[in-house]
């Protein structure tokens, strides 16, 4: 028999803890490696206007359904789906939301083991073997040093979600996004600073209107999902936690400041730097996955507090990586304490279980299972491409036809409004009646398309 976890459900102490969770949830590899190399690559300046527009838009909207849900129903995504109805339709709505992070944590953990080799190697101080562009290869190509670094990231993770959500999940963001925060100011300053970078500067802050194309308004679509924490039923998780006199619509804006600040600072960290060390060639930014692991590295090595500059950007990494993972497996563990009425021991384990295996697979796809493909890609990429590009659209989307054809705009405004002024209520009603499913159908289409190889992206 399953417990009433209504009554036992864990919560956070107050807004504070709210945002520097969700904050933390949203900070992390997406706003430090994918957002600057996006930016690069599809215009600078006016990639990050488009990104500002949609994210104070179309993200908005999906942030504060996604809570409000959450903490209308306390439940997490199964259970809020299900709580306005039993058919088919609500739980596949419902479960769809809850099996992405717990597809997305055990390669994410992978990447973050190796943030965490890198960090190790750069306190070593072997900053000019890192800068090899042989390193990362021979080092992915290595099984057991891939694993090693994997699992201890991994049962960081699990240590801190096994402690719970205002002891474990709330108390590490208290502690890691101050330091974030400080680290990337720093690494920016830093960055900004070296001769040349002032090019680089320019390039992302400056919108030119002759680099902006339709695949601008798609790349800047698909960054918002991934750097927002949009679609990954970790919204709903923490909506159910926080407490109904808290304010949604300004604990929203005050994590949409979290985000942005950190897109930013990160790309002024990484784009000046690469201008200031490869004599302004643009092209060196878009290496893509390569640009943290092998364009860095040779940057660092050519500064002359390289060793200190690559400590200071991977920890900074190590601790957005870490903040985004304590997140998502924060979700799917919830999800098995509604669903089979487990304490959260149990169902931590369980969820570590899951981040062993399906991320040992991830881990050693590049070596021991290199033989390996699916659909051409190597097994974490595929699940990359599963979870970003086809589920998180599909999730989106079920959130969106939940609202507006079952739950209705009323039922949401009276949910935000029994703690906010809803500022953002007719941008919030625009998205959602007419432009959000439109919006999420092009990011779907757009995504298959450039798998299939009918565009580029």
């Amino acid at each position: 028999m399953k417990k009433d976890t209504t009554v036992a459900r864990s919560s956070f102490s107050g807004r504070l803890g709210y945002v520097l969770a969700a904050a933390g949830s949203a900070v992390g590899l997406g706003n430090i490696w994918r957002f600057p190399y996006l930016a690069a690559k599809y215009g600078g300046g006016i990639f990050l206007l488009v990104y500002l527009i949609l994210m104070l838009t179309f993200g908005y909207t999906l942030i504060v359904s996604e809570t409000a849900l959450g903490r209308m129903t306390r439940r997490s995504p199964v259970g809020a789906f299900a709580s306005f109805g039993k058919k088919l339709p609500f739980r596949l709505g419902g479960w769809i939301n809850a099996i992405i992070p717990m597809l997305i944590v055990p390669y994410y953990s992978v990447i973050g083991g190796w943030v965490a080799k890198y960090l190790f190697e750069y306190i070593k101080g072997n900053t000019s073997s890192l800068a090899q562009d042989s390193y990362f290869t021979d080092f992915i190509s290595t099984g057991s040093s891939v694993e090693s670094w994997f699992i201890g990231f991994s049962l960081i993770v699990i240590l801190v979600i096994i402690t719970g959500v205002k002891y474990g999940v709330e108390r590490v963001s208290k502690i890691m996004m101050p330091i974030l925060i400080v680290l990337a100011i720093f690494v920016t300053i830093y960055s900004v600073t070296r001769p040349g970078a002032l090019e680089g500067v320019r390039y992302f802050l400056i919108p030119d209107l002759s680099h902006f194309s339709w695949m601008t308004i798609v790349a800047a679509m698909g960054q918002m999902f991934y750097s927002l924490s949009i679609a990954m039923g970790i919204l709903y998780t923490y909506g159910s936690y926080i407490k109904k006199d808290v304010d949604l619509e300004k604990a929203t804006a005050q994590i949409e400041v979290f985000d942005t600040a950190i897109a930013m600072l990160a790309g002024l960290m990484i784009i000046p730097a690469v201008f200031a060390f490869s004599g302004g060639d643009p092209d060196m930014l878009q290496a893509g996955p390569s640009l943290m692991f092998i364009t860095l590295p040779k940057v660092f090595a050519n500064m002359g507090f390289g060793t200190v500059a690559g400590i200071m950007f991977f920890l900074l990494v190590l601790f957005a990586a870490l903040t985004s993972a304590i997140s998502l497996a924060e979700s799917g563990v919830s999800t098995f304490e509604d669903q089979l009425g487990w304490d959260r021991t149990r169902a931590s384990i369980l969820m570590g279980v899951l981040i062993i295996v399906i991320g040992s697979a991830s881990a050693l796809g590049s070596n021991v299972l290199d033989f390996v493909s699916i659909l051409g890609m190597s097994i974490l990429d595929f699940f990359d491409f599963l979870t970003n590009s086809i589920l998180m659209p599909i999730a989106a989307l079920a959130t969106c036809l939940l609202i507006t054809q079952v739950v209705g705009l009323d039922k949401i405004a009276q949910e935000i409004e029994q703690s906010s002024a809803f500022k953002r209520k007719k941008i919030y009603n625009l998205f959602m009646k007419y432009l959000a499913s439109v919006c999420i159908g092009i990011i779907l289409v757009s995504s298959i398309a450039n798998v299939l190889g009918i565009i580029s992206m």
